[in-house]
């Protein structure tokens, strides 16, 4: 790392945007005791309010809670999976364009800055906040349902499809299943999720470090907005970021709560239930504080860095006892099935597959947007000094090479045992569990099974503890120094908000509110990507 300085003055020329607006003017700052709070006067009170009156509703009626859930998450991805599909569409071309530009000469942060971070550190950190539980929870079983789905084929009932196979399936064809499989499961974690992320990102960095704007998402819609940007429009902006973020964390620590209270039982018998999640809330939203305390470099980075190297480890290992040449070879074969399917799978509109189109890729894509300004921001923060044709290529294509390898490994590993030794244990087992299945199947598996759980309950920790940071930001007016307990705050209602979810519908719970904080997000991140490229148009190369 560089020396300390302050991220938000330039090194070299930029062009910045002149405005009488001071970050944290509209803040208020309060002693309470021994503890300062220094909270956006209008963000802060009315995401909290709007959080806690939540909770408080979710917890007073939950028989009507789940019905409610799965009615408007059903609702949302079957009328409006071309919305979501096309708006991801949208962002990889975005990105594309910028990288193959003369905007991709933009350095963020000046025409002379230098990074912050080196290359491991910086892939660390935008990795592990980035879709690390997901992995985790998704790494197996998403490949193995969409093969089961596939090899199954298709099924209809007057006239239209009810099976959950994606495009027409491969019935009976094994090998044909599979191909099609991984390349719907990386469909979901490669390009698309990160370019959404990208855009976030590089609008964030932009207005902050070249620009001078406070790091919050309002600061991206100032060459629409101009100083109405600092009025309501601002607010209600950020409050969208604060809530879409709080409630798509939510549904990752819901997933990590499952499959470590899966994992805990499936190694030491301990029950399960819903008991057993929402104490496992309780215990790592009691780290991930701790994290929050010591802050970015201390909690955040190290963390990342130590989880890291046991996902490497685990991977490793069933690298080597797996099917070590499948995995060698199907790497290669399931970026070209990926590429192959893509057109088809990204296509919005005349889709025979419903199922699969809402009920998988709308989710999907209403969650990567409601975890956009958490993760944007946070890329924003340790991206400095990159130059945009960098930083895209970068966030694009190292954490998606990354993610293909994972699916490779762990999804066709289980593919493999399934098609091969006929292993069934592992299709029979629930979601949450097939990880620790497929684990069992190979040496060592109460080993690998305990780090399966330490890296799902660390993955936890750090995204607990980016989201605390990234809305404490924007709660705060784009303060990035704010007071500690403000951060402790939104810790404790990450997990509050995790918790009541769990008792009120479980996961479909979960996936409604990420659905719903994703959809009226996503209009703001189209917004965003306009003026984002509105903004490069005017800064120095």
């Amino acid at each position: 790392m560089t020396d300390k300085k302050d991220p938000m003055v330039p090194d070299g020329q930029v062009t910045p945007i002149n405005t009488d607006y001071q970050v944290g003017q509209d803040n208020i700052v309060l002693n309470i005791g021994p503890f300062g709070l220094d909270i956006h006067n209008r963000v802060f009170a009315i995401s909290a309010l709007a959080v806690i009156a939540f909770v408080a509703l979710t917890l007073f009626f939950q028989e009507q809670a789940e019905p409610m859930f799965s009615g408007v998450r059903n609702w949302l991805t079957s009328n409006l999976d071309w919305f979501f599909i096309s708006a991801a569409n949208i962002f990889v071309l975005i990105c594309l364009v910028l990288v193959v530009s003369p905007l991709g000469r933009v350095r963020l942060g000046g025409t002379e800055a230098k990074p912050d971070y080196s290359y491991l550190g910086w892939f660390s950190m935008l990795f592990a906040a980035g879709m690390g539980i997901g992995l985790m929870f998704y790494g197996v079983s998403e490949p193995l349902t969409h093969f089961g789905t596939s090899f199954a084929g298709t099924v209809g009932e007057s006239g239209a499809r009810t099976d959950w196979a994606p495009l027409a399936g491969a019935a009976g064809d094994a090998e044909s299943a599979e191909r099609l499989a991984m390349a719907a499961t990386i469909y979901h974690w490669a390009l698309h999720p990160w370019a959404i992320y990208a855009v976030m990102a590089l609008g964030l960095a932009l207005f902050s470090f070249n620009k001078g704007l406070p790091l919050t998402i309002r600061s991206v819609f100032y060459p629409l907005l101009g100083e109405r940007v600092w009025g309501w429009p601002g607010h209600i902006i950020d409050i969208l970021a604060v809530l879409a973020t709080l409630f798509g964390l939510a549904t990752s620590l819901g997933l990590g709560a499952s499959q470590a209270a899966s994992g805990l039982h499936y190694l030491f018998g301990i029950p399960l239930g819903e008991t057993t999640q929402i104490l496992l809330v309780i215990g790592i939203t009691s780290i991930a504080l701790i994290s929050v305390v010591k802050g970015l470099d201390a909690g955040v980075k190290k963390l990342s860095e130590i989880n890291m190297i046991l996902a490497l480890l685990l991977l490793a290992f069933v690298v080597v006892v797996g099917p070590t040449l499948a995995i060698a070879t199907g790497f290669a074969e399931n970026i070209v099935a990926y590429f192959r399917y893509l057109p088809e799978l990204a296509n919005p509109i005349g889709r025979e597959d419903s199922n699969f189109a809402s009920g998988w890729t709308a989710f999907y894509w209403a969650w990567w947007i409601s975890w956009s300004p958490f993760v944007g921001m946070f890329i924003a923060r340790v991206s400095r000094g990159r130059t945009v044709r960098e930083f895209i290529v970068s966030v694009l294509l190292i954490p998606s090479t990354a993610c293909v390898f994972w699916m490779t490994v762990f999804g066709g590993t289980a593919i493999k045992q399934v098609v091969v030794d006929n292993y069934q244990k592992v299709v029979e087992a629930d979601l949450p569990l097939q990880l620790f299945s497929m684990l069992d199947a190979l040496p060592l598996s109460s080993i690998t099974s305990f780090i399966a759980i330490v890296l799902v309950i660390v993955f936890f920790v750090t995204s607990s503890d980016s989201g605390s940071l990234v809305i404490d930001v924007i709660s705060a007016g784009g303060k990035v120094d704010s007071p500690t307990p403000q951060r402790v705050f939104w810790c404790l209602f990450e997990g509050l908000v995790a918790v009541s979810l769990i008792v009120g519908g479980g996961l479909v719970a979960l996936q409604a509110m990420a659905v719903s904080t994703g959809l009226p997000f996503t209009l703001v991140l189209l917004v965003a990507a306009f003026s984002t490229v509105k903004g490069l148009m005017s800064e120095p190369r």
